[in-house]
């Protein structure tokens, strides 16, 4: 093997082997831990610093932030790829203590997620008791913003996916195979789900209100020879291999996607590939080659 691939395995490894050994309140992030470094990487790259301020060893809200958040793997992806990730504890001395002083961080204070430029600092406002994966992600994509960074779309469904907003809907259709195709391919719909219900075949949709309508979802689903059902007793999701078919038969039927990347892949991939692999992480798109 050459020596410039062996060099690139043994940092890969060595990367996932300190994720592995974190605390599990730092979740599986690669962190670095210093600010300085975290600065000079920052200006280097043009990457905002994600700074984690938290608890290590840390109560059980601390440890479940770490195990439901900071590991859920498109935002560690996310955080990994788009941001120059640094963690500071906040309950340490030494270096840690002179960083929380330096941001006016209060010590044991529950974790809290700060978005820094290279001049450090706050791209965005400070804001305590964001502890939710929709939360994280919707703040993520407010600092790519502000700092004229692209956003990645799977980041965007992630915090979709994860909005406390969502609505759902029932839709009947001749062959709910064709109708997660045409209702997946909407803005605003997040996930879908084939079903039956009545004795009929229908799509269970979640969308977000505030950026389609229930008029508004209604109205082009009839476009699409779908008929809402308002009501959603007597749904009952179909088997396995009746959801998403549009991927079946191909490589990406295989790839560990959450269930709003499986949505949009799914409705966009026998119409527009390049579009339904814009939704994919690099990791996957990787995975695929």
């Amino acid at each position: 093997m050459k020596p410039h691939l062996v060099s690139l395995m043994l940092m890969i490894l060595s990367a996932s082997c300190l994720a592995a050994s974190n605390p599990i309140e730092a979740g599986t992030i690669t962190w670095g831990r210093d600010l300085d470094a975290a600065l000079a990487a920052s200006k280097s790259t043009g990457k905002p610093i994600f700074a984690l301020f938290q608890e290590i060893p840390g109560c059980a809200g601390c440890q479940q932030f770490g195990r439901d958040v900071l590991s859920n793997p498109l935002l560690v992806e996310a955080v990994e790829t788009e941001f120059t990730p640094l963690l500071i504890h906040n309950n340490k001395p030494g270096k840690d203590a002179e960083v929380l002083q330096r941001f006016g961080e209060p010590a044991w204070n529950y974790q809290v997620v700060r978005f820094l430029d290279a001049d450090a600092k706050d791209i965005i406002p400070r804001r305590d008791q964001v502890w939710d994966t929709g939360g994280i992600a919707a703040r993520m994509i407010t600092t790519l913003e502000k700092a004229k960074r692209p956003v990645p779309a799977y980041l965007r469904l992630l915090a979709a996916e994860h909005s406390s907003g969502l609505k759902q809907a029932v839709f009947s259709m001749f062959c709910f195979w064709t109708g997660e195709m045409a209702l997946g391919q909407l803005d605003g719909v997040v996930t879908t789900e084939a079903g039956f219900m009545g004795g009929r075949e229908v799509v269970l949709v979640h969308y977000d209100p505030a950026v389609i309508s229930l008029p508004r979802l209604t109205a082009a689903a009839e476009k699409a020879d779908c008929q809402t059902m308002q009501a959603t007793g007597g749904y009952r999701p179909a088997p396995a291999d009746d959801q998403k078919k549009q991927q079946s038969g191909t490589a990406l039927a295989k790839l560990p996607l959450s269930p709003a990347q499986a949505t949009k892949v799914n409705a966009w991939l026998r119409v527009d590939t390049e579009k339904a692999m814009s939704f994919l992480t690099p990791s996957q798109k990787a995975r695929l080659r």
